[in-house]
């Protein structure tokens, strides 16, 4: 699916939100007058971005939405590497962050969707899209996953990703590992 010589090379996968790390559904509402917006988000992402920091992967997101719901989830799951752009200016987003890390194109992937991910995808090292993907965006991707956004899809992707790179097993085993030794309690 991935090949392994684009794999070796990735250092930061960014992440679009509303129809990745979502199904792209918008809760909106409000409370003594106070605008939410509520997101869904899939518990399975959240263990494959981890699995991916825990190999030395740096996670990013880009959205072009403003939003409480994404600040949270992304201090949630440790990803310091957030833009959110209500314009949806995706690219001075991605140039900025690959400037911050000393990094360049061919080492960065973007899991996208839709028409305001393209000028990402179209400079990336590996360009990704998921199943709901809009064909545009399909044509323009490397990688093809198939699941949809807010379902799996970047569990998917970063399953791909490390067994590319050959670490999948030895990041799994870890983690597996870690949650199975006996937790010592501190005396109280």
């Amino acid at each position: 699916m991935i090949d392994a010589r684009i794999a070796q090379h990735i250092r930061l996968v960014v992440l679009d939100v509303d129809g990745v790390l979502t199904d792209g559904g918008i809760y909106l509402g409000a409370v003594d007058e106070r605008r939410l917006e509520f997101k869904r988000y899939d518990i399975q992402d959240g263990l494959g971005i981890h699995l991916m920091q825990q190999a030395g992967i740096r996670v990013g997101i880009i959205t072009g939405r403003v939003s409480d719901s994404v600040s949270l989830r992304a201090i949630e799951l440790n990803i310091e590497d957030v833009a959110q752009d209500a314009h949806a200016q995706k690219r001075p987003a991605l140039l900025a962050m690959m400037a911050r890390h000393g990094l360049d194109a061919s080492q960065v992937a973007f899991v996208g969707d839709d028409f305001p991910d393209m000028a990402v995808l179209r400079i990336v090292g590996l360009p990704v899209a998921v199943a709901n993907a809009v064909p545009e965006v399909k044509a323009v991707c490397a990688t093809h996953l198939t699941r949809s956004g807010g379902a799996g899809a970047v569990r998917e992707f970063a399953e791909a990703l490390l067994t590319a790179r050959g670490e999948w097993a030895a990041v799994t085993d870890r983690y597996v590992a870690e949650r199975s030794a006996p937790r010592v309690e501190s005396p109280q």
